[in-house]
């Protein structure tokens, strides 16, 4: 087990050590679960309260807030608690499961696939025709990589996740369980004598820039034609749905449950609350943000906040809210 005194986690932290604890700190915690040999964080005022009734010998802290330390106990103030834990967490992490060896031999690597230096290839996994894999690139148990597609150097793929024929997946990406890549786009037509529906074929592919993370039972959908492609650095939450030829630009964030329908484009930085949808052919530019739960019928101008069912702008929406609960008080 990892510990730690408080001075040595001081050094790293590089903060202000106020206070001072013997105890060596074995891994953070919250608050409220915290044990004696814990270190805690508290980022905002409203968690100040509890440091007085938590049990951690140490906190890190926000440099704004007023807080001491009490008997035997120590804080380092920071200036942002939350990257400062973030950089924490990275020192106790116990790592990812090891390989006893690079390529399993359960695993099937087709004889034109090209395995790049230093890769790990667990066990029921299949790698086929064509396939490129970089150097470091890291399948972990039961991943399938069909023909065609190239995945970057150093990208992490966790167990059950599937990418499709001819997709192409940059460096440095982490895929979580369970995890679609290059399905087909949902596409039907009503059939010209009227029974049934017809299959619209979805030929494209899915092209994923460099340090993409995407949650575990997340689905990237294949184009139509061309690709659907998700910008350098986003990051996606778990159960989200791409829709086919989506484009999203540069550091997206999608949280859990929401979803693009059909040939929606983000901008750069653009931000998804948890279970939002966007309505096919819309825009959303640059720095905008979609509120958890909205649904988005028509364009986002840059830098924009919007709320709501359908969505509008943030604080027109809340004064209708507010209205309404008057309303219901009469």
């Amino acid at each position: 087990m990892k510990s730690y005194s408080i001075k040595e986690i001081n050094e790293i932290l590089k903060g202000e050590l106020v206070g001072n604890t013997n105890l060596q700190i074995t891994g953070p915690e919250q608050l409220e679960k915290a044990g004696n040999n814990h270190i805690t964080f508290v980022g905002s005022r409203k968690y100040v309260r509890l440091w007085e009734t938590s049990k951690a010998c140490a906190a890190i802290v926000d440099e704004k807030l007023k807080i001491e330390p009490g008997d035997g106990r120590a804080l380092i103030k920071v200036k942002n608690a939350d990257l400062a834990m973030a950089r924490l967490l990275e020192v106790f992490d116990p790592g990812p499961p090891q390989f006893d060896v690079d390529i399993h031999p359960t695993a099937v690597v087709h004889q034109s696939a090209i395995v790049g230096k230093n890769c790990k290839i667990g066990a029921g996994s299949y790698v086929g025709k064509d396939v490129v894999l970089g150097d470091g690139a890291v399948l972990f148990p039961n991943v399938t990589i069909l023909d065609e597609t190239k995945i970057g150097p150093g990208t992490v793929i966790w167990p059950g996740t599937v990418i499709r024929e001819r997709c192409e997946i940059g460096g440095h990406c982490i895929f979580h369980n369970n995890v679609s890549i290059g399905a087909d786009g949902f596409g039907y037509r009503p059939a010209e004598d009227g029974r049934g529906l017809v299959k619209i074929p979805q030929i494209g592919n899915v092209v994923i820039g460099n340090a993409v993370e995407i949650g575990a039972n997340s689905c990237v959908d294949r184009g139509k034609f061309s690709s659907t492609i998700i910008g350098d650095g986003c990051k996606i939450d778990n159960l989200v749905q791409i829709a086919h030829n989506c484009v999203m630009g540069r550091s997206c964030i999608m949280a859990g449950a929401s979803g693009l329908a059909g040939s929606v484009t983000l901008g750069d930085g653009v931000i998804i609350g948890g279970s939002a949808s966007i309505k096919d052919h819309t825009t959303i530019h640059s720095g905008a943000v979609v509120g958890a739960g909205s649904g988005v019928m028509n364009d986002v101008a840059a830098g924009k906040t919007v709320l709501g069912y359908p969505a509008t702008d943030a604080r027109e929406m809340l004064k209708q809210w507010v209205a309404l609960r008057r309303l219901a008080k009469k």
